[in-house]
């Protein structure tokens, strides 16, 4: 049995849940999110807490259980709290900030870089050096801020370019020269 996948979802309050089929619903203060799964899983409430359960004993089927459970239990989180992933920039004259809803870096390069958020997803810019991405859906917010850590990466020599808050950037040590 998944240890994850049997563990039961508790729904929070102002958070509505409903199940069609294959599709399930999420519905809470911050916005909406659904999600579909397969035939062999099966998705219940009862008394405000929802249970997944699997068909089958099945190696694909044991591992989609784990999954769906972990998928709800995110999109609840999401739709009543949200998602915020933190980046900090490092480097002389790197810098963020906001022009409306895009962010704009300055991270090196001969021109400033634009990034236009897709829907749900939104940039907050603490300090020219901090930033974070917000939304609802964790799988949205990690693929925005993964796509803003590529455009500079941290270096291991000094350490510049953008990163994850609490990011371990291991250093190499330098040319010496006699």
């Amino acid at each position: 049995m998944s240890r994850i996948g049997k563990k039961p979802i508790p729904i929070p309050a102002g958070v509505q849940v409903t199940v069609d089929g294959d599709i399930v619903r999420v519905k809470g203060p911050k916005g909406e999110l659904h999600q579909s799964f397969l035939p062999g899983i099966s998705v219940s409430i009862t008394d405000g807490i929802i249970t997944v359960e699997r068909s089958n004993d099945h190696r694909s089927m044991r591992a989609l259980h784990g999954l769906t459970r972990a998928l709800i239990a995110n999109m609840i989180t999401g739709v009543s709290h949200g998602f915020r992933r933190v980046l900090e920039i490092v480097g002389v004259g790197y810098k963020a900030e906001l022009n409306g809803k895009r962010l704009n870096l300055v991270v090196g390069y001969s021109h400033p870089i634009l990034i236009t958020p897709p829907d749900g997803v939104n940039f907050v810019v603490e300090n020219p050096t901090r930033f974070a991405v917000e939304g609802i859906s964790k799988q949205l917010v990690g693929e925005v801020a993964a796509r803003v850590r590529r455009y500079r990466p941290p270096e291991p020599y000094k350490g510049k370019g953008i990163r994850y808050e609490g990011e371990h950037v291991r250093r190499k040590a330098g040319k010496t020269a006699a």
